[in-house]
């Protein structure tokens, strides 16, 4: 079955991305949104974020 992803406004904090990435893999949402959290911080920085507000907006 393939489901292809969509944010998930209801259960959104800020754009519904985080939300709509774990209804889509099944995974937890809060291990989803700290995944994002640890990328940003110790890896990703800047481009985490920018690619966040990219799929939000392309996804909307």
């Amino acid at each position: 079955m393939t489901r292809s992803f969509t944010l998930d406004r209801p259960n959104a904090k800020l754009m519904g991305v985080c939300a709509g990435f774990a209804r889509w893999t099944g995974w937890n949402v809060l291990a989803v949104r700290l995944g994002l959290c640890a990328l940003t911080l110790f890896a990703l920085g800047p481009l985490a974020i920018l690619a966040y507000i990219l799929i939000g907006w392309a996804a909307s």
